[in-house]
């Protein structure tokens, strides 16, 4: 089987990925999504203090089983020397990937400076991935907005400071952080990233449907579709199934299994 894209030396079998998403991205849907054709596991996102504070929650939600391989940590905070330290720790758990969230848009994150909030400062963006790539043996990568709001959307200007400062992949979420979730995402941004960098981009935002799936790879050139909230309840997206398509007894007979996993 040929590989679909690279992720540095790593090779990702397959285009489609769940977001990475706290209170669902877990083993157990994680290990159904898999098995219904997503390619790469994220974790939740893991708060860089909480591994600092070795908080045993915080390092449960990295724990992983061998069959979810590429698995990728993805980690969040604002402090630059202290999520290097906090990825130096993570690595020795034995991750494929390390991910730095710049995408959150959570009031009580992003208004501290981490996640979304790190797209303010693209310059201490750099410092971080030009640490992290000097430090850690495994590929970094980062999942980002198209900016704060409408007025600094700054996403080429990041995505080219990702990528000379070593990371592997870039995901995208079309919306700014003052979007929320709201209004629509701009593809078209996304598929100016794909066009400034010669790394991986993943597109990501407004996949309702397996339409979708074909339109964002071909209005972006995505390498990869991130997806999150049509995959709740519905991981049948990555078998390219929509809601319609599966039956009431597919439904019952995976609740039954999703619940012996958990």
């Amino acid at each position: 089987m040929t590989p679909h894209f690279f992720v540095r030396n790593i090779p990702i079998y397959g285009d489609l990925i769940l977001s990475p998403m706290a209170g669902f991205s877990d083993i157990p849907f994680r290990l159904i999504c898999r098995e219904f054709g997503m390619s790469m596991n994220y974790t939740e996102v893991i708060s860089m203090d909480g591994i600092l504070w070795k908080n045993q929650k915080t390092f449960k939600l990295l724990n992983f089983l061998p069959a979810e391989r590429p698995v990728i940590f993805q980690i969040l905070g604002n402090d630059e020397d202290k999520i290097v330290e906090a990825c130096r720790i993570i690595e020795q758990l034995g991750p494929d990937i390390i991910d730095v969230n710049m995408g959150c848009s959570v009031s009580d994150i992003a208004g501290k400076g981490a996640g979304a909030g790190l797209l303010k400062d693209p310059a201490k963006i750099g410092r971080i991935f030009n640490k992290l790539t000097k430090v850690l043996h495994v590929p970094v990568t980062g999942k980002i907005r198209l900016g704060w709001d409408n007025k600094s959307q700054n996403y080429l200007e990041v995505a080219r400071i990702l990528e000379e400062n070593g990371a592997s992949l870039i995901a995208v979420h079309g919306r700014t952080r003052s979007q929320f979730f709201n209004g629509k995402a701009d593809w078209h941004a996304i598929a100016e990233v794909r066009q400034t960098v010669k790394i991986p981009v993943l597109g990501n935002g407004d996949v309702k449907c397996v339409a979708d799936i074909e339109r964002i790879k071909c209005d972006t050139g995505c390498n990869g579709v991130m997806i999150g909230r049509a995959a709740i309840g519905h991981p049948w997206i990555f078998q390219h199934k929509d809601r319609d398509q599966v039956s009431y007894q597919d439904k019952i007979e995976l609740i039954q299994r999703h619940l012996s996993h958990m």
